[in-house]
């Protein structure tokens, strides 16, 4: 097999790899579990996982690999490291914003940002974000980073009509 990515994210999971994983290829188009892998007997002193449970998935994202791990609890996610979702319109950002918060956090982060039910952080953000946010117009610039601020999960009209509202 031809590894066609240099670059594959791994999520480190306590037991719930493939429940992650089956989740995830089941809300993004163009997805799916391409391998999984099951602990042995050997290592059992230092990884201390049943023999047969899942130990890695692998799959796919809209064509981007990852791979998912079932290493214990020893480490958590958190905000240092988030998946962004790059959506054209306003009804992507709809139905990722929908799917990826349904049984993660209540309280969705700002600026796009959400924590799904397994902890993973992501930003759900229109790929025109940048583009406001990084005018050349220093002022239009501004206005949209302010309503940026302002908003959990992000809408397109908003921030537009807030970089380009003069009055």
């Amino acid at each position: 097999m031809t590894v066609s990515f240099r670059i594959t994210p791994c999520l480190w999971f306590d037991t719930n790899a493939e429940e992650a994983a089956r989740f995830y290829v089941s809300v993004f188009p163009g997805s799916e579990i391409t391998a999984i892998t099951h602990y042995g007997e050997a290592g059992h002193e230092v990884h201390q996982m049943e023999a047969g449970s899942v130990l890695t998935v692998e799959f796919t994202l809209s064509g981007q690999p990852f791979t998912a791990m079932n290493g214990g609890p020893q480490f958590v996610f958190n905000e240092a490291i988030s998946l962004v979702v790059n959506c054209e319109t306003q009804a992507e950002v709809d139905f990722y914003w929908e799917k990826l918060t349904q049984g993660g956090d209540p309280e969705a982060q700002q600026c796009g940002w959400l924590k799904d039910k397994f902890g993973v952080s992501w930003q759900v953000v229109p790929v025109e974000l940048n583009k406001l946010i990084s005018s050349a117009d220093r002022g239009r610039s501004e206005r949209a980073m302010t309503a940026l601020l302002q908003m959990k999960k992000l809408d397109i009209n908003k921030l537009r009509s807030a970089a380009d509202n003069t009055s």
